[in-house]
């Protein structure tokens, strides 16, 4: 058997924890910041360690290369984001990067070459909590946001994606050279900590994702009217907050009626000016809603719009931006079929799973074979510095990662020439 090194890994996670901008108070590395160009200075440096030949394209998602020994062959890819949530954890995206490091160190270790091109990626802003929507340098990867897009979208200082980007020394302009189609890239595999309940609650090591669910963004925005707090009378304002507690009260009972459980979450209010004593004459709010059936989110998204249609206060107005569009997306069979040979091999209980959340898995499965593995999270705890999973659970799920991608890459060993191992 192949044994991950769980000194490795556990270094690894706590040496990319480092990066915050809020030491003693979790994982903050919004993309393009100070703290996402350390954890990139050591994400470069742990793959050229690893005598990887590592780049990043135009717009920050990093690569570190092992080339096969077919020449010009499509790459197997496997790892994911670096960026967090506000307050985050130190698991959720690291460990999945951390996994495509230590697959790269076995390979080493044991003497494997990859027939196919292997490649490690550390990808930015798949939460979205710096411009919002969600899965970014994945979608970039895949072709779906132009230069426009960037332009477009805002952090909550007004600077653009494009700008953010530009001041890290990357070039929006050049979107286009960061895309990757199924002509070059032959799988991803993706390994990402649960942040759910299931599997700790069932003693298994692994969770196989069959599907992620879809999910849509929006942002309504409302707006209203500023004035003194004690000098306007209530009768002739025109209180955007106000305004926006029309809409907001109703969303929960949207969904519940839904016969398929799909949840809708608010997670991001803004008010302006913001001040104690000023009536708010504007508010923005998220809806995120999740389901494994896009007609029921088009449904839902359907009843949103006509209530905010419906809504009608004098002095107020209401609009809707979609942020994000994802249909639910299905994994590779075959590489469902791998994973769970593997798990058998190793002899870790797994289970078949939805997975509730988005990953930028959900995106390359647009354009190539795509895998994703969960393992524990600790009482289902995520986007939060209490977030955790155990060294050894991390580690068994990045040896069921390793041996799929000896496969996936078909691996052999430096001893051997006529066996694929």
């Amino acid at each position: 058997m192949f044994k991950a090194n769980k000194h490795r890994i556990e270094n690894h996670i706590e040496s990319l924890a480092r990066f915050t901008s809020t030491p003693g108070h979790g994982t903050t590395r919004l993309s393009y910041s100070k703290e996402d160009a350390a954890a990139r200075h050591y994400i470069k440096q742990e793959m050229n360690n690893l005598g990887l030949v590592v780049r990043e394209d135009a717009v920050g998602n990093i690569y570190g290369r092992m080339e096969g020994a077919l020449k010009n062959a499509p790459a197997v890819i496997i790892g994911s984001h670096f960026d967090s949530v506000p307050n985050g954890g130190s698991f959720d995206g690291p460990a999945g990067i951390v996994t495509g490091l230590e697959v790269v160190a076995l390979f080493r270790d044991y003497g494997f070459e990859p027939q196919y091109p292997l490649e490690v990626i550390a990808m930015i802003e798949e939460e979205g909590s710096r411009f919002g929507g969600g899965v970014l340098g994945s979608r970039m990867i895949a072709g779906q946001i132009t230069l426009v897009d960037l332009n477009e979208m805002k952090d909550n200082t007004g600077l653009s994606a494009a700008e953010a980007m530009e001041k890290m020394g990357f070039n929006a302009a050049e979107i286009g050279s960061a895309q990757r189609t199924g002509k070059d890239v032959k799988a991803f595999l993706e390994l990402h900590i649960e942040q759910g309940p299931l599997l700790e609650a069932a003693a298994q090591d692994v969770g196989i994702v069959e599907m992620i669910v879809g999910m849509t963004e929006i942002r309504i925005t409302v707006k209203g009217k500023s004035g003194h707090a004690g000098t306007t009378p209530m009768e002739g304002r025109a209180d955007a907050l106000a305004g926006a507690v029309s809409i907001l009260k109703e969303l929960p009972g949207m969904v519940l009626d839904e016969p398929d459980r799909p949840v809708l979450t608010v997670g991001k209010l803004n008010v302006l000016p913001n001040g104690a004593n000023v009536i708010p004459n504007q508010v923005t709010f998220t809806v995120d809603i999740r389901s494994a059936h896009s007609d029921t989110i088009k449904r839902i998204l359907q009843k949103i719009e006509q209530l905010v249609a419906d809504v009608k206060i004098p002095g107020i107005s209401f609009s809707t931006e979609e942020l994000l569009y994802a249909e639910p997306v299905e994994m590779s069979a075959d590489i469902q079929t791998l994973l769970i040979e593997n798990c058998e091999k190793l002899g870790l209980r797994y289970r078949k799973m939805v997975s509730g959340a988005g990953h930028d898995a959900m995106i390359f499965a647009d354009f190539t074979e795509t895998g994703l593995i969960f393992v524990p999270s600790k009482d289902g705890i995520s986007h939060t510095p209490e977030e955790w999973t155990d060294y050894a659970q991390l580690q068994k799920g990045i040896e069921v990662a390793f041996e799929t991608i000896v496969q996936l890459t078909e691996a052999k060993e430096k001893s051997s020439n006529t066996e694929t191992y």
